[in-house]
């Protein structure tokens, strides 16, 4: 069974720092592209970040340069530094395992990141 678990959210003032991880288990962790996805109430879920099986890394526009992503394959964890933080980042932050070209895709149920101004 695949499942891929969250932690490390909570309440954050503006300007300061938390780090996310996703544990991973059920999977082959290296071998599956990895992302962060964010959710604010009303709104579609957006991509934060992704990091390939190398170690390629992608950042939305709105996270370049305060979020980095990061993955550890001897823990199965993946994680999200997440410095400056801001108001507008306050959503649930999913992380979620791709194997795109078997057509397979993993969620985990999210964790809640609120920064307050």
């Amino acid at each position: 069974q695949v499942q891929l678990v969250e932690s490390g959210g909570g309440l954050v003032q503006a300007g300061g720092s938390l780090r996310l991880s996703c544990a991973a288990s059920g999977i082959t962790f290296s071998i599956y592209a990895m992302g962060w996805y964010r959710q604010t109430p009303g709104k579609q879920r957006e991509l934060v970040a992704t990091i390939s099986t190398g170690g390629s890394t992608n950042y939305a526009d709105s996270v370049k340069g305060r979020f980095t992503i990061s993955r550890d394959n001897a823990k199965n964890t993946m994680y999200l530094q997440m410095n400056s933080l801001k108001p507008e980042d306050t959503a649930v932050y999913y992380c979620k395992a791709e194997r795109r070209v078997f057509g397979r895709e993993y969620w985990g149920k999210g964790t809640l990141v609120t920064v307050s101004s």
